[in-house]
């Protein structure tokens, strides 16, 4: 009898829920249909390279015009994008910079970055899926008068650079993207929009122009210095982490005080901050040393 109660004592210890094995074994958690798995390929990136996500926007030349972006830069849609980006690298930690313009973002992990095993899948969808929905989520708060009248797209790409020189390279020809892009628009819109002529006729005009000659047109025709447009429309937004003083108030009592007082505290925090400056020279770099540390 006492063999009985010891055996059914086992098998109810084998059955329990929160025990490890049950009666069938672990063999049975899988199933013939395992072997698909197999199909899956190993995306895992380079080691000891800075991995970088560029996203830009899908079709955003129709998406900007049906939400009546304003031209040739609308400060809504580009600090819309900028907390968008600001999003992710709050929730993606391995991020040492972004940099963005117009419709799109680059992020930089760590060289050493752990983060997903590497797989760039996942460095990919992880950051374009977390920019879509803040696109969308935050939306209302950038453009208050304006209904979303279908979600925005973005696609990405992820390309590794083996050295830091590469990785400043590869900034600075965003950023030059940028200044580039951003010239003509600047001109291009001037001659639309207060020189009276069409699309067609503005970009006739602009075919062969150098950058001398929109500058000398900007200034002539429209009295405008291109020097003096803001630096976020020129240079573009970079994301960098940096420690920032927070004041907060606080309730405490105080010693012999029957009822509690606000006071305020300073606290230091870490936070993305956005900057409209220059990358490609070397003077960004000297300022923030650490973004390229090898234990940053």
């Amino acid at each position: 009898m006492l063999r009985c109660c010891r055996a059914g004592a086992a098998i109810a210890s084998r059955c329990a829920p929160g025990s490890l094995r049950g009666l069938h074994g672990p063999a049975m958690a899988k199933s013939k249909f395992e072997y698909v798995r197999d199909f899956e390929g190993d995306d895992t990136v380079l080691p000891n390279c800075w991995i970088v996500v560029r996203l830009d926007g899908r079709n955003f030349h129709r998406f900007s015009e049906q939400h009546e972006f304003k031209k040739p830069n609308d400060d809504r849609a580009l600090q819309l994008m900028t907390k968008c980006a600001q999003t992710v690298m709050q929730e993606l930690e391995d991020i040492s910079i972004a940099y963005g313009q117009s419709d799109e973002y680059s992020f930089v992990f760590k060289k050493k970055s752990r983060w997903f095993k590497r797989r760039a899948s996942k460095f990919m969808t992880h950051v374009v899926s977390q920019f879509s929905s803040s696109y969308v989520f935050y939306w209302k708060d950038y453009f208050k008068d304006q209904q979303l009248l279908y979600p925005p797209g973005f696609d990405g790409r992820i390309v590794l650079y083996p050295s830091n020189q590469n990785l400043k390279d590869y900034l600075s020809w965003r950023q030059a993207d940028c200044h580039i892009n951003n010239l003509y628009n600047t001109v291009f819109w001037m001659l639309v929009q207060r020189g009276g002529l069409t699309p067609v006729q503005a970009q006739e005009r602009l075919q062969g122009t150098l950058a001398g000659d929109k500058n000398e047109i900007l200034f002539s025709e429209f009295n405008i210095n291109y020097n003096n447009e803001p630096l976020m429309y020129r240079k573009g937004t970079v994301l960098i982490w940096q420690k920032v003083n927070e004041v907060i108030t606080k309730k405490i009592k105080l010693p012999k005080e029957e009822e509690e007082k606000e006071v305020e505290v300073t606290r230091t925090k870490t936070k993305v901050v956005p900057l409209h400056c220059d990358i490609i020279g070397d003077q960004f770099w000297e300022e923030y040393p650490e973004i390229l540390a090898e234990d940053s």
